[in-house]
């Protein structure tokens, strides 16, 4: 695998890719996983496990190429929106510090995904419109 490549299954539910950085390559997946409701898919993501090919989603690679990392993520979410269409995927991180990074993220590029998405986010076990700034617990994006 390239080191910039991100390699998808057929269906687009599944995609790897390789971070790079100051603690060499690591093995990374997003998968798409259904939910209990039609049209709503779980973004998981994390390193791929070298003993059972599982995501590995409380290890702290720190590799130092976080903004490559979300940029891929990016990337995959918009392929699987492009093949699933009118499908929401729901994110939240698997700890309190990595949802305040996705909300970092979104924060930051909001402007641009606004554009392509419409963004939801959960406050206080409500569903809103994504407001920048508020401290949302998890995250709802589906194509427009």
């Amino acid at each position: 695998m390239n080191d910039n490549e991100l390699k998808a299954g057929q269906n687009l539910t599944v995609f790897e890719f390789l971070s790079e950085g100051q603690k060499g390559k690591i093995l990374k997946i997003i998968q798409f996983q259904p939910m209990n409701l039609p049209e709503l898919f779980n973004l998981a993501f994390g390193d791929k496990s070298q003993m059972s090919g599982e995501i590995d989603d409380l290890i702290i690679t720190d590799n130092g190429d976080s903004e490559k990392v979300l940029a891929t993520v990016v990337a995959a979410i918009y392929a699987f929106a492009d093949k699933h269409p009118n499908t929401w995927v729901y994110a939240t991180g698997s700890t309190n510090a990595r949802t305040r990074l996705y909300r970092m993220g979104i924060n930051k590029y909001f402007d641009i995904a606004e554009a392509d998405f419409e963004i939801m986010g959960e406050y206080n076990n409500e569903w809103e419109w994504f407001e920048k700034g508020k401290d949302y617990q998890a995250f709802a994006v589906r194509k427009k």
